[in-house]
């Protein structure tokens, strides 16, 4: 039984690096389509979220049923009780994807106020904090989940500029309100997404230690490993 238990985590978390690729590209696919006022292009990612929500229910009724029939302990159920979690974590970044291509399309064919530079950074850092974050829980890599976070701060950052930035426009010139109150909305869902990788990294730090807690600065230094059989 233990073999087929371990057989059944692995391929709950190949199933979650696999729905991890289709946020990731969902997410690539829907600023690009963003920068370039592809509405096409928008239209398709917001069709494709169906995919992300049947992968995640799918992956969700393959846990419970490996919950409910191989008797899994401590350390096996803490990684299914993750996977769960994740699955709907990643669930919802896959929203953020389609919040933003639906944003793409209400604005229809108006040209961008201004080229965008720090939402196509922002989703360059969240997508990365997300490929590796995903990769650590994986393999338990405590000490990348906890390094990760960090860079939640130059999302933040960036997040704020863009804020400024897009209160300045509106200022000057009340006509582009709706839009840049779009765009604004559009760089919160970024804001957002590095938010929710930061709770996978917690989770990787709950399967290794059985500890479930937000980070902080003390982290790094603090943790520790449970002993074997935990």
């Amino acid at each position: 039984m233990r073999k087929v238990l371990e057989e059944k985590i692995q391929h709950l978390k190949d199933e979650i690096l696999a729905l991890g690729g289709m946020v990731e590209q969902a997410m690539r696919d829907a600023v690009e389509a963003l920068k370039r006022r592809d509405v096409e292009a928008s239209r398709r990612i917001y069709a494709a979220d169906r995919d992300i929500n049947a992968k995640r229910f799918a992956i969700e009724q393959e846990a419970l049923i490996t919950i409910a029939t191989q008797q899994p302990m401590a350390h096996d159920l803490r990684v299914l009780a993750s996977i769960l979690e994740i699955a709907g974590e990643l669930e919802r970044m896959g929203d953020y994807a389609k919040g933003i291509a639906k944003i793409n399309i209400m604005l229809g064919d108006q040209p961008l106020i201004k080229p965008l530079i720090d939402i196509p950074r922002m989703m360059e850092i969240a997508t990365s904090m997300l490929r590796r974050a995903l990769r650590a829980f994986v393999e338990g890599d405590v000490e990348t989940a906890l390094a990760i976070p960090q860079e939640d701060d130059e999302v933040d950052a960036l997040y704020n500029q863009v804020y400024r930035e897009l209160v300045t426009y509106m200022i000057q010139n009340p006509r582009t309100i709706d839009q840049a109150n779009y765009l604004m909305w559009a760089a919160h869902n970024l804001e957002r997404m590095a938010d929710r990788v930061t709770n996978i990294c917690e989770r990787t730090l709950f399967v290794v230690t059985g500890e479930l807690r937000e980070f902080d600065d003390q982290d790094a230094e603090d943790i520790q490993a449970p002993a074997d059989g935990a």
